[in-house]
């Protein structure tokens, strides 16, 4: 599948989300600044091609896609949001926000806050 972006190889997050359209531009910028409410230290980075935040080990990251923004939190809390996150298909460690709806951003702040957690209590490693 093509890409959305623009551009070939973002620097940092702030290229990655300017190289999308307005309509995807904004919703990328309201991901980003719904998981760094919950993160606020979070660091950030580009992983994989797709924004990434970290604090010892990566919390989040999500990337735009044609028809969705995938959000990756990880497994373990793709399993323990199962029933909030039922309106929406999700993988292993995946989750799809269609374009065409609105984005759950305070479920968002939920699944970084509980991943935060998951970190410091547990030392959970990505994936």
């Amino acid at each position: 599948m093509k890409s959305l972006s623009k551009i070939a190889r973002p620097q940092n997050i702030d290229e990655y989300i300017k190289s999308f359209p307005k309509e995807i531009r904004d919703r990328l910028t309201n991901i980003r600044k719904h998981i760094l409410k919950a993160a606020p230290d979070a660091e950030e980075s580009l992983k994989w091609g797709m924004p990434a935040f970290s604090y010892d080990r990566i919390l989040v990251t999500f990337k735009a896609h044609k028809n969705h923004i995938g959000f990756y939190p990880t497994p373990s809390v793709v399993k323990v949001f199962a029933k909030k996150l039922s309106d929406y298909k999700t993988g292993e460690g995946s989750i799809q926000f269609p374009h065409d709806k609105i984005l759950p951003l305070k479920l968002i702040e939920e699944m970084t806050v509980y991943r935060i957690r998951e970190i410091k209590e547990f030392d959970a490693k990505w994936r």
